[in-house]
């Protein structure tokens, strides 16, 4: 009988890691071919696993656990920020943080107490509760999109750094509201003590102790011991900050900082990562796993004005105070689509309200359906505002375009790296080179270098005759992305028939096209210093300098073959082209001089 116990609880075991994982394999893949992203994916399969077939209870339990996912997302990001530049973000974290809490708080504690469902304690709680976000969900957003580090990116991580600092105030508020008597009024200020203590603890070490910790197990050669002593670095930041009262996810976050510049900085990352990953997938599955379907049907039509109402309070209190705070419209409206959810800190204040007896279990529980729907809906939210702004998707910054002394033989469109390069040439020949490029870190540095470049969008009309189009003898077209170069060959073609284009090409089939056009002259950006570095590599082998400059001339004129032959037959043509004529090279000898290495000079910031 024993045995036939112990089966089941082993079955029970693997049961619901498997449904786990089952859902999360199937889901994310799904809804990220359906463009919904995999954090929508995730939710849902929670919800089907959980509250519609039942197959998993006591979701609390999976959530506390998942929660870690969070926690480690926190430290990844910790890591990338190194102090000097979280100090540089100090006005963002206290200024735009503080505002939007402060803001929404207060507007949506009006709301709630116009409503007349709480009472004022209960509407302050809510009010500031709901005005929390979602660190998980808005930074695995930012993490699928690739904007992390965009300006929008930046300050939403800002607003939610501030976010996880303001839950100990917050909490603290809760126990003075929930109890009277002096010793209940002295607890918050010891709270807030404790807090700033732990913070200040957690600096000490990370200064002065986690670096010769892992500088100690490194000289162990013992991987599994480094990613053990970085979960147990981790998990133990976060422990402490709890016990403190402050989020895990803060805790974990300090710590990230304080190994941010550390030499074992980008393996703590990669060991950390597969963890982060699962965890973060596990966290979005335990939310759906948590919504009480029972109480979202029997306050159907609360919810339903609800949740959107709380969406869009927030997001236009978001977009207001970006937009005062400086930033652009589209970057204001970014945020204010990212931000406008609940956050996963509501259920921490909600269910110790409800212990406090500021709220009752039915009210917490309401709160956190509208919460948890409200996450929810923020990959639809954000989807909704990446396709708004579908057709501004670069984070240039705009400068005046001032094109006064602009007209030369040469205009060049386009100044990374490739651009770069070719401009030097020209000017040391006494040649006047007029530049257009649409980066404006870029005309500003190279400015200081004495380049005569302008800002400007190569692909507009108006901007090509401002830079002195008609007066040029060549429009060399160096931009690195091939739709881009194709865009403005086809400008200038159809507006200047006449005009000789030189084009750099992204790779064989861009060349092709480019010939198809009929531009004068193309190269692919990687064949001659590809033909280069690879003769010095024979020469390296002992092969003589010249033998090595006639075997990459062969191939040099292979390869115009091929192109030639692609351009009438297809991209596979001329395939025994490639290899053929093979040459034996020389046994491997000391060269005679030292072989000279080869890079490309970057006179100003590259792409």
């Amino acid at each position: 009988m024993r045995r036939i116990n112990l089966a089941g609880a082993s079955e029970a075991l693997f049961a619901q890691p498997l449904l786990l994982l089952g859902g999360a394999v199937i889901a994310a893949p799904i809804f990220r071919k359906l463009g919904l992203g995999t954090v929508l994916g995730y939710l849902a399969a929670g919800v089907i696993i959980g509250p519609v077939l039942h197959l998993i209870g006591g979701s609390g339990e999976i959530l506390a656990v998942a929660e870690l996912g969070v926690v480690l997302l926190l430290f990844i990001i910790g890591l990338e920020l190194k102090p000097t530049r979280l100090w540089n973000m100090r006005r963002d974290i206290f200024g735009l943080g503080a505002s939007q809490v402060v803001l929404t708080g207060l507007v949506l504690t009006g709301i709630v107490m116009a409503s007349g469902i709480l009472d004022w304690r209960g509407a302050l709680v809510a009010g500031f509760g709901l005005a929390l976000s979602s660190t998980a969900f808005a930074l695995q957003l930012l993490e699928d999109y690739g904007d992390m580090n965009s300006r929008y990116g930046q300050r939403s991580f800002s607003i939610l750094l501030f976010q996880d600092l303001a839950i100990v105030p917050l909490l603290a508020m809760v126990s003075v509201l929930g109890t009277s008597g002096g010793e209940a009024q002295q607890s918050p200020l010891i709270g807030v003590a404790v807090a700033i203590g732990a913070v200040f603890a957690m600096i000490m070490a990370g200064r002065y102790l986690l670096t010769p910790l892992f500088q100690v197990i490194a000289r162990t050669g013992a991987r599994e011991v480094m990613i053990a002593a970085a979960l147990f670095v981790v998990l133990g930041a976060a422990f402490v900050m709890q016990l403190a009262g402050l989020s895990m996810a803060m805790g974990a976050f300090l710590a990230g900082v304080m190994l941010a510049e550390s030499s074992y900085r980008h393996e703590l990352e990669a060991d950390i990562e597969p963890f982060r990953g699962l965890l973060l997938a596990l966290f979005f599955i335990a939310v759906g796993l948590s919504m009480e379907l029972h109480v979202i049907v029997d306050n159907l039509l609360l919810i339903a004005i609800a949740v959107p109402v709380l969406m869009v309070v927030k997001a236009a209190a978001l977009y207001a105070i970006c937009r005062l705070a400086g930033s652009p419209h589209r970057d204001a409206l970014r945020i204010s689509l990212l931000l406008p959810q609940g956050g996963e800190f509501g259920f921490v204040l909600f269910t110790t309200a409800a212990s406090a007896g500021v709220l009752s279990s039915g009210q917490s529980s309401l709160l956190i359906s509208i919460v948890t729907l409200s996450m929810a809906l923020t990959p639809l939210s954000a989807l909704i505002g990446q396709r708004l702004l579908a057709r501004e998707t670069s984070e240039r910054e705009e400068l005046e375009e001032d094109f006064e002394g602009a007209g030369s033989d040469v205009l060049m469109i386009g100044f990374s790296r490739f651009g770069q390069i070719a401009a030097q040439i020209l000017l040391a020949s006494g040649r006047d080179v007029t530049i257009i490029d649409d980066s404006a870190d870029r005309v500003r540095q190279a400015a200081t270098f004495g380049f005569r470049i302008y800002f400007g969008d190569g692909t507009r009309l108006d901007v090509l005759r401002a830079a002195g189009i008609e007066k040029a003898k060549i429009v060399a077209v160096c931009t690195h992305k091939k739709e881009i170069t194709n865009k403005i060959v086809e400008l200038i073609q159809s507006e200047c028939p006449d005009m000789r284009i030189y084009a750099r090409s992204y790779d064989r089939v861009h060349s092709i096209e480019l010939r198809s056009r009929d531009v004068e002259y193309e190269v692919r950006e990687t064949l001659e210093s590809g033909l280069l570095f690879g003769r010095r590599t024979l020469e390296g082998l002992g092969v003589s300098e010249d033998e090595a400059y006639e075997i990459g001339e062969d191939i040099r004129r292979r390869d115009e073959e091929r192109l030639k032959l692609q351009a009438q037959e297809g991209i596979q043509a001329g395939r025994d082209l490639m290899h053929n004529r093979p040459v034996k090279p020389e046994p491997l000898v000391k060269p005679k001089r030292p072989v000279q290495s080869v890079r490309e000079e970057e006179t100003v910031a590259g792409e």
